[in-house]
């Protein structure tokens, strides 16, 4: 049952993912990130960890981000998480999106090595 208890730490994973992004958690970030991880903005910009780390401290502009639709493709030691996001926008009015976030178990545990947002 090692696959089911991947998973059940991969869904915590993703979950704190999303509440930390809400929450501008960095603490949690930095103890989840692999060192080489990078990011690709909704803008398209492409950065790297301490850039993320810099971009979640100063909180996000979008508030009560939902995650929904949550597949979690486990290939052995890697995971590849897809999501849909709602959320709502500074104005008021809602938006939606989609993430994926790539997981790697090294020998500390779980490491995101990547991530990819998109918004509508």
């Amino acid at each position: 049952m090692a696959s089911s208890a991947h998973l059940d730490t991969l869904r915590d994973l993703n979950r704190n993912y999303i509440r930390s992004v809400e929450e501008a958690d960095v603490e949690w970030f930095d103890a989840h990130l692999a060192d080489d991880f990078h990011n690709t903005n909704p803008d398209g910009a492409l950065i790297e960890r301490a850039a993320f780390l810099a971009q979640v401290g100063r909180g996000s502009t979008v508030k009560d981000i939902r995650e929904h639709d949550v597949k979690i493709r486990l290939l052995g030691d890697f995971a590849i998480i897809h999501a849909r996001t709602s959320y709502q926008k500074p104005d008021g009015s809602t938006g939606a999106g989609w993430y994926t976030d790539d997981w790697q178990l090294r020998p500390e545990g779980w490491r995101c090595v990547s991530a990819h947002v998109s918004r509508s």
